[in-house]
């Protein structure tokens, strides 16, 4: 079960892509960014005003498990902040593709800190996708993205890398915490934190920014990475979930941008690119096969 909600939360991952692609193109990403934080905890604040009307206030009143949770919330505001920029100027069959050396950073802390043990499959499958990502970086060079000279593919590489290090922190929280919880409390604090500093940004820089243009896709963005969440925190807490496998299913969200990229953005090297993704798609299989 929690292989099927991993994909499904892959799916809904891509589809996130894509809105947030269609969001931020030519558009002041931090004013995005932070109407994806408000959308996000409206949509959980159900939750949230639950524990309040109960009178625990989040995990029963645990003050340090809120201390954990802002914690959460300053890692995956980085990896987004980083992630949003670069998906703005890179295109998106080349973003997507990179990110997915997620899991390859996961594996490394899963097996060291949890100390998963992964089979000849899954193993298989981690380094098929290592490959995939290692092609796609150098299709990335022929469009002109190269890793020495484009600052872009530098952020997108620090948003996975923190992202990773988000990935590794769910596996901790959910051991003793309530998903839906975390979720949910980590969607208010990101809110406020990001106010706060589009606040401050305001106040003190004289940097000329571009102008905030409304789109529909923006509250798009908050609805599919909700229901990506719920499913990829529920997946976490089921028993014999192993985090490296759940992180690399997700990035299978990879295959649904890409669609849109060729179809709709018509970006270059489709056929390469359709080779590398093919290779990932493989690694993939190998994974879901090795984890039954």
């Amino acid at each position: 079960m929690w292989i099927v909600l991993a994909i499904c939360s892959a799916m809904c991952l891509g589809i996130y892509d894509i809105f947030k692609k269609a969001s931020v193109k030519g558009n002041d990403v931090l004013s995005v960014l932070m109407l994806n934080t408000l959308f996000g905890s409206l949509l959980l604040s159900p939750v949230i005003i639950g524990n309040i009307a109960d009178g625990t206030w989040g995990f029963n009143g645990d003050s340090h498990s809120h201390l954990l949770i802002l914690v959460k919330s300053f890692i995956v505001l980085s990896s987004w902040i980083l992630g949003y920029f670069s998906i703005k100027h890179l295109p998106i069959t080349i973003n997507g593709p990179i990110s997915a050396t997620r899991p390859v950073l996961v594996l490394l802390g899963a097996v060291i800190i949890f100390g998963e043990n992964l089979n000849a499959l899954q193993y298989t499958g981690i380094i098929l996708g290592f490959c995939s990502l290692f092609f796609i970086s150098r299709i990335g060079k022929k469009e002109g993205f190269s890793m020495k000279h484009s600052r872009w593919i530098w952020l997108c590489l620090a948003s996975t890398l923190m992202g990773a290090i988000s990935a590794l922190y769910d596996k901790y929280l959910i051991r003793d915490l309530k998903p839906l919880e975390v979720q949910a409390w980590y969607s208010l604090y990101q809110f406020f934190i990001m106010t706060t500093v589009i606040m401050l940004i305001r106040r003190f820089s004289s940097e000329k920014r571009t102008p905030f243009t409304w789109r529909w896709t923006i509250p798009g963005i908050a609805l599919f990475l909700t229901i990506a969440d719920i499913a990829y925190f529920y997946s976490l807490s089921l028993d014999g979930a192993m985090i490296s496998v759940v992180s690399m299913i997700r990035r299978g969200s990879v295959l649904v941008s890409f669609l849109y990229g060729v179809l709709v953005l018509h970006e270059k090297n489709v056929k390469l690119k359709l080779a590398d993704l093919s290779l990932l798609l493989i690694g993939l299989i190998f994974l879901i096969l090795g984890s039954k």
